[in-house]
């Protein structure tokens, strides 16, 4: 499976063409769909070495498989405005012949959902192929003092630096959460992807950072096995009844919840935490997504949930989907179109709370 990192000859194409014609025309629907001899290009508008890139990286080949007519399929990472750049190009030149698709995380959401005015996708426009939650990791340095998730409370009165994104990005949970934490963070922005922060905090530019699940299992574990880095606690996921409890991939590690609990000696609560969880939950139960554009035939769209359907069944997907993307799943039809809903809309109120914030205590205005 080839690798490009940059926009290929074809979608430099449709971005002329899109500007001449500046409308898009659906396909013909098809009864009988097949992709054989075809090339399907999987935007990731991220660097390479993310959690997004990680999980498409390791699907790819398993949507080969199952795809009708074993296309091949390459990654095509667009980094650039914490995924808006990868996911506005998608918008505008994708066409609706399942030759183009694109995974978002909460990094493509949190700007929509806060009306950030760079963004020109509009998620209800989209076919959503395939959903899943993920997780993370925070970390921290040894230069710190902290030798394990027991030793938290040392952070406190500490300058940490943290390489975000940007606030508007899935960054804005660790802003959030380390705002409510009390620790003192620098949060630098600017930075294409969570690999980027990673090898930020490699080359000790920062003490503090957090990776997704697959991201976390690949690159970050190796760093904890030879003492670089400690674990701090994880987002947590959230039981049948909405409450959060520990990662299953990291059950050792305490959820944010009690790392707080620890920290403070308190349950967290209050209007500061409902902002906080609300993105919580659109970022990471509903993280992952993988999306066909507007006016793509619906027989199309079905021909991708069943291959990422089928993938699930198959022997060495089951084999390696733990230590490759995490035990979280994936899903298709009913249930990832709830994962959208919860991923793409967020109470007005919660909105303006987080925007006024993010401007009077950060100095960030939406669109810069």
């Amino acid at each position: 499976m080839k690798t490009y990192l940059n926009m290929t000859r074809r979608s430099a194409l449709g971005v002329v063409a899109a500007g001449i014609a500046g409308v898009l025309v659906s396909a013909p629907a098809s009864a009988d769909v097949s992709f054989a001899g075809k090339t399907i290009e999987w935007i990731v508008p991220f660097s390479p070495g993310g959690g997004s890139g990680t999980m498409a990286a390791f699907m790819a080949p398993f949507l080969t498989k199952y795809l009708p007519g074993n296309p091949t399929v390459t990654l095509v990472y667009e980094p650039g405005g914490g995924s808006i750049k990868g996911s506005n190009m998608f918008a505008a030149v994708a066409k609706p012949d399942g030759l183009t698709i694109l995974v978002t995380s909460g990094s493509t959401q949190f700007p929509y959902l806060l009306g950030d005015p760079r963004v020109r996708y509009e998620y209800a426009d989209w076919h959503i192929a395939m959903a899943g939650p993920t997780g993370g990791v925070v970390y921290t340095s040894p230069s710190t003092g902290v030798t394990s998730p027991d030793d938290i409370g040392k952070l406190v009165g500490q300058k940490l630096v943290y390489a975000s994104q940007g606030a508007t990005s899935l960054d804005l949970v660790p802003l959030m959460g380390f705002r409510l934490m009390g620790l003192d963070v620098q949060h630098v922005f600017g930075f294409k992807g969570r690999a980027d922060g990673r090898l930020a905090f490699e080359r000790g530019e920062t003490n503090i950072d957090y990776q997704t699940s697959s991201a976390y299992l690949k690159n970050v574990q190796p760093l904890v096995a030879e003492g670089k880095a400690i674990p701090l606690f994880s987002w947590g996921v959230l039981d049948e009844d909405g409450n959060p409890i520990r990662d299953p991939n990291f059950p050792d590690i305490p959820h944010f919840a009690e790392a707080y609990e620890k920290l403070t000696g308190k349950t967290p609560s209050g209007p500061e935490y409902d902002a906080y969880f609300a993105f919580f939950t659109a970022g990471f139960p509903a993280q992952k997504m993988v999306f066909l554009p507007k006016g793509t035939p619906q027989e199309i769209v079905d021909a991708y949930q069943a291959a990422f359907e089928a993938m699930k069944d198959d022997p060495e997907f089951q084999a390696n989907a733990a230590s490759a993307v995490g035990e979280y799943g994936h899903v298709t039809g009913k249930a990832a179109d709830a994962l959208f809903e919860k991923g793409t809309v967020i109470a007005p109120e919660l909105r303006k709370q987080v925007v006024d914030m993010l401007t009077s205590e950060y100095g960030v205005k939406l669109g810069e």
